[in-house]
């Protein structure tokens, strides 16, 4: 997008990376909006800055059509398979990975999500909400390749502890086999010496102000707004 306008817009070579991408991700059959570009820009501007819907500039056009795609598109996990084409696109370095988790504080318009017939204790479980000593918020678990990028993420309600979502996280990795040469220890000290990698890459994924607090009510949306971020991170030189 481009630097320091304010208005949410793609130049026409950033746009010639990401709309193959988001075309290929889309469902199958579907029609997709004559402005898909405007739309796109208004979903990436208000993610990035953290702003209410009706905030995103005129530019981009309407933002209830911004709103309702970027919520459509979440359902059907259209961003998640961005993510995934954009990792296929610029390859995945899966020599060394990390597993990292870090705690986002929710905002409180968060907590709004329909209970759908459950106490508010489950909603907030359904939706990865619960109180820590950090405060009332989300915890997100990411697994990084070997040059500090996202591959993969998983959310749990906010006083949850990383090591449990492992499992899954790793299950979802191709399988790597072990060299022959390669000792028993299962984090040597210079493996461990590469984790600003991954904290490198909560940096980053951080300035969009979306994933520094969450906006989002439910779990589905707030994921999707991570795997945008994500996406744009792997394409950013």
């Amino acid at each position: 997008m481009e630097e320091g306008n304010g208005t949410g817009t793609f130049t026409d070579e950033t746009w010639g990376i990401w709309e193959p991408l988001i075309e290929a991700s889309c469902p199958q059959g579907k029609t997709l909006p004559h402005d898909l570009r405007r739309t796109i820009a208004a979903i990436f501007w208000r993610h990035e800055n953290g702003a209410k819907w009706r905030s995103i500039p005129a530019e981009p056009g309407p933002w209830w059509r911004a709103a309702q795609l970027f919520i459509r598109w979440a359902k059907l996990g259209v961003w998640e398979r961005l993510l995934e084409r954009v990792q296929g696109q610029q390859g995945v370095a899966l020599g060394m990975t990390f597993l990292d988790g870090t705690n986002i504080r929710a905002h409180h318009k968060a907590a709004g999500a329909h209970k759908k017939g459950a106490s508010f204790e489950e909603r907030d479980h359904r939706e990865a909400l619960g109180r820590s000593r950090g405060g009332y918020g989300t915890k997100v678990c990411v697994i990084a390749d070997g040059h500090g990028k996202a591959f993969g993420f998983a959310l749990a309600h906010g006083q949850a502890h990383e090591l449990p979502l492992a499992p899954a996280m790793l299950d979802s990795l191709p399988a790597i086999p072990a060299k022959r040469r390669d000792g028993p220890v299962a984090c040597p000290k210079w493996a461990y010496r590469c984790r600003h990698l991954v904290e490198n890459l909560w940096a980053r994924l951080k300035e969009w102000r979306a994933v520094a607090t969450r906006y989002e009510k439910t779990a589905t949306s707030f994921l999707a707004v991570i795997h945008i971020a994500a996406a744009a991170d792997w394409i950013k030189p």
